[in-house]
């Protein structure tokens, strides 16, 4: 709850006219704007409400919403009251405020919720609670049959395929629970892990059936599903499990959420798959589970088969979904006293980038002298982790952003859209904003200048060979989805083909097709949630920027495969450690207390 916005002048959209009294004051300072200010006047009318101080809360439960949270925090407030810059305004009572809101008329006609601390809208109020009730639903049908004597067999197959203790230990959890949430941070081998819970799983269920298990691999963006596709495929493919035989598995293919639920073109929060129209697989994996948000959980455990395995894996430690809700923290977290908690939690790491791990760690730690031990890091860096402490951002990244961009465009003119495409993930610039001079606007526009100068003649065309794009929204009739990335490659005639590389094969498109794409020489830490680089360059905005938290510097430094360069001051990362992004909600307590009703 602490962005506020400052009016550029008195004709600012932002600004609701002709509102007075305490919603205009709070308007008018920045609290809330004119969208949170006319749904709350909207919703009063027709509710027949006139107490100021609850058109007040419900729409600062608006703006709570469209800052990720799911309901409005009044104990939260006292922090934005004190921020610097902020005018005095009359703020409610706290007991009075929470008695009138009771009290109100939206409340009466459940416009406005008040439970666990929260001031809810309806509709988040109503998804919290599906969620937590299909989760105990899934419970309280108790554990799956298990034959312990071909769980042990399936152990051995796969235990010497570098299967660790702590892995082997998640599969066998995963075998006797309905609902696993499977945990960890960069190279605690989550993929392998499930790889071989899918054969544990398979071998159980063709036990008790004549057919092979139906599995979905299922990721918030195309670029996660297909990647966790394809690692998947390659660990069973070593295990040679396979085959169309009984005891077999067919290779499942991944596929986006949306996909996966069937997108429906008259409804933007509806799927063809819910309660009544179950989706068919036994198993489903869902990977980057962080970024699944409230309503897309909601829709996901309404669909899957009361009997169907389902299988959640993240890291917790990333930034959360976009839209409301915390759903995987929430569900780490609610958990944990649960007698028979379905979380398995991997915190070995296999990998070799022992720096990167380093640091990573580091920003994991929440003792109070983080900050110096992530400091202690990036300074000792040989290589794999460097830090440029800088407050001139283009001296430290022109040659190498440069380098990039021009090696994407010789593979895309020479070597065609493979080539290029692989280049593309081999480095990356991430940057926190999308506007301002640390914004990736700004610094897609100075690659492109750089990219220009190196050529010696302009780039002509938006659409020139070896721009690196990224798919901005969904496209269900073109099958092209949020977070998926491309490239331009001329075809054989000279015209311009967008190669987009989402669930499975590239594929080429005529630009014209194709509506919300952005350049990718720079990209936010956000949209990188779900993609890996060989090399990550992070961007660090300066130290007062209100998105700076350790999420999203861990997340930026998790898409690092093989090295790492931090680009900030120490202020900067010092700022990021120190503060932890917070959303409101009141699933965790739901699940410590079961089933809430």
């Amino acid at each position: 709850m602490t962005e506020i916005f400052e009016p550029t002048s008195a004709h600012d959209p932002r600004l609701a006219r002709g509102v007075d009294g305490q919603l205009g004051a709070f308007n008018a300072a920045g609290v809330v704007d004119a969208a949170d200010v006319r749904v709350a006047e909207r919703v009063a009318a027709l509710a027949g409400e006139d107490d100021e101080r609850v058109l007040l809360a419900a729409a600062l439960a608006v703006r709570s919403v469209r800052g990720g949270s799911v309901g409005l925090d009044l104990d939260a407030l006292p922090d934005l009251a004190d921020l610097p810059g902020l005018p005095d305004l009359a703020w409610p009572d706290r007991a009075d405020w929470v008695a009138a809101i009771e009290a109100s008329a939206l409340v009466a006609s459940e416009v406005l919720h008040v439970e666990h601390d929260l001031v809810y809208l309806d509709r988040y109020h109503r998804l919290e609670r599906q969620v937590a009730d299909d989760l105990a639903a899934r419970m309280e049908l108790g554990p799956p049959a298990v034959d312990d004597g071909v769980l042990t067999a399936t152990l051995q197959r796969v235990s010497g395929h570098h299967l660790s203790p702590e892995q082997a230990a998640a599969v066998e959890h995963a075998a006797r629970h309905r609902t696993t949430v499977l945990t960890g941070g960069p190279g605690t081998g989550k993929t392998t892990t499930v790889a071989r819970l899918v054969l544990a799983l398979a071998d159980q269920f063709a036990l008790a059936h004549e057919r092979p298990m139906s599995i979905a691999l299922a990721a918030p963006t195309g670029k996660a599903a297909t990647r966790l596709q394809e690692a998947v495929e390659e660990e069973l493919s070593d295990l040679g499990a396979l085959g169309d035989g009984p005891h077999q598995i067919t290779a499942p293919r991944g596929l986006t959420l949306h996909r996966l639920l069937g997108w429906r073109p008259d409804n933007a929060t509806r799927f063809r798959h819910d309660r009544a129209n179950r989706l068919k697989y036994d198993l489903v994996v869902v990977d980057e589970a962080s970024m699944v948000d409230l309503t897309m959980m909601a829709r996901l455990l309404e669909a899957v088969r009361p009997d169907s395995r389902l299988v959640l894996v993240g890291d917790p430690r990333q930034l959360t979904s976009v839209d409301a809700g915390a759903v995987l923290s929430d569900l780490v977290a609610g958990f944990a006293a649960h007698p028979d908690s379905p979380v398995a939690a991997l915190t070995e790491n296999h990998r070799s980038t022992e720096e990167i791990k380093g640091l990573a760690a580091a920003l994991r730690d929440d003792s109070p002298d983080a900050a110096d031990r992530v400091l202690e890091v990036l300074r000792a860096g040989t290589g794999e982790v460097t830090w440029v402490e800088t407050d001139d951002p283009v001296a430290a990244l022109q040659a190498e952003c440069t380098a990039a961009a021009l090696r994407i465009r010789a593979a895309a003119v020479d070597a065609g859209p493979e080539a290029a495409l692989a280049e593309i993930e081999a480095f990356r610039l991430l940057c926190a904003h999308r506007d301002g001079p640390y914004g990736v606007r700004v610094w897609n526009r100075h690659v492109e200048q750089w990219l220009a100068a190196e050529l010696g003649v302009p780039l002509g065309s938006a659409w020139y060979a070896g721009r690196p794009l990224l798919v901005t929204s969904n496209d269900y009739a073109l099958d092209v989805y949020n977070g998926e990335t491309g490239v331009v490659v001329t075809d054989p005639v000279g015209r311009p083909r967008a190669w987009i590389a989402g669930a499975g094969a590239p594929r080429p498109f005529a630009p014209a097709r194709l509506d919300a794409i952005e350049t990718m020489h720079a990209m936010t830490i956000h949209k990188s949630q779900g993609s890996q680089a060989t090399r990550i360059a992070v961007l660090l905005p300066e130290e007062d920027s209100r998105l700076l938290s350790r999420e999203l510097f861990y997340t930026a430094v998790t898409r690092a495969r093989e090295s790492l360069l931090v680009v900030g001051s120490e202020a900067a990362v010092r700022a990021a450690v120190t503060t932890t992004a917070q959303r409101a909600t009141g699933l965790r307590r739901r699940l410590t207390t079961s089933r809430e009703v």
